[in-house]
């Protein structure tokens, strides 16, 4: 069992809530009234005066380390691992209420080396090569501190926008402070083309390259683009949303015009293809090719390459931003 040094464990209790969501996940956070706020994923949430009260559940406390035991469900472990995490990434500033926060890409620090990503991404069956590139192009690297693999997601210039966290040997999903989900990760075509593929965690988008490669088929032929966690709807369907990296892809590369779904295969997986579906412009030809065998395309991969599926415990799923999370 890891241990955490007492030290650490007081000092994350020392956080409370608002000055997480501010520091950490400031697009979470919605100004209900005076100094009363809650959070875009549970309205009957209400954090006021250090406190917070989740009144539908009849649950809350005072600290961002009961927050995301009692509303994440994180283990008490995981909790701890994901605050000392950020404030390892940014020291939090304890805030009031009325302090605004400017959002700005804190990348994890490098590790002097990516062995152990590596070995994680072969160990799912994702192509050497693929990896390589992966690494060269600052796609992909190992942190420093929890050598936790970062998937990083580039602008035009080939800039850090965007970086989800995917713990190696452990359960913890995360995002670095400050990401900006129009810019999740991405391999996009070099040279025209007019389809974009859209998966629900870079993971699965590097086991599809890795099946087209398998195939005889070249890496970059066409744009390969993940959800910085799993879409979710609006209750009613029709007023959902466009993913924003989506919206921001269809913008950049105005040639598209067929989109190409390969969510997951479950309950979340087909309702979010359905809300996709639904929402984006009749302009586009919408194709719906979920995996053929497994939960997602890591799964597909594994089971053509006999390689063991990655087994994924109910507490692997982490709402980090509103979004359940799946970088995995």
């Amino acid at each position: 069992m890891p241990y955490i040094p007492p030290s650490v464990v007081q000092e994350v209790k020392r956080m409370d809530l608002l000055t997480y969501l501010k520091n950490y996940e400031p697009y979470e956070l919605v100004h209900f009234s005076g100094n009363t706020y809650t959070t875009r994923t549970h309205d009957s949430l209400k954090i006021s005066n250090g406190k917070w009260m989740w009144w539908s559940q009849r649950t809350g406390g005072r600290s961002a380390l009961d927050y995301l035991i009692k509303v994440r469900g994180y283990s008490f472990l995981e909790a701890v691992e994901l605050l000392a995490e950020r404030a390892n990434i940014q020291p939090p500033l304890f805030v009031s209420e009325n302090v605004p926060m400017e959002k700005k890409l804190l990348l994890p620090k490098k590790n002097q080396d990516d062995q152990k990503v590596i070995a994680y991404l072969l160990g799912r069956g994702i192509d050497k090569e693929i990896i390589q590139f992966c690494l060269e192009s600052g796609r992909v690297y190992e942190s420093a501190f929890h050598h936790n693999v970062v998937f990083v997601g580039m602008d035009e210039k080939d800039n850090p926008k965007y970086a989800a966290l995917r713990g190696i040997g452990t359960s913890f999903i995360g995002e670095a402070n400050g990401s900006d989900k129009n810019y999740s990760f991405s391999i996009f075509a070099e040279k025209f083309n007019d389809t974009v593929h859209l998966f629900e965690s870079a993971i699965d988008l590097l086991s599809y390259a890795t099946l087209q490669k398998l195939d005889g088929k070249e890496l970059r032929r066409e744009h390969l683009l993940s959800l910085a966690g799993v879409y979710q709807p609006a209750k009613e369907i029709e007023k959902s949303k466009v993913p924003a990296a989506l919206a921001r892809t269809l913008k950049m590369h105005p040639e598209v015009k067929t989109i190409v779904l390969h969510l997951d295969n479950d309950r979340i997986g087909r309702l979010a293809t359905k809300a996709i579906s639904t929402v984006l412009p009749k302009q586009y030809q919408i194709k719906d090719v979920p995996p053929k065998q497994g939960k997602d395309y890591n799964d597909l991969l594994c089971i053509k390459l006999n390689l063991a599926i990655t087994k994924r415990e109910k507490s692997m799923k982490k709402n980090m931003s509103g979004h359940e999370k799946y970088e995995r």
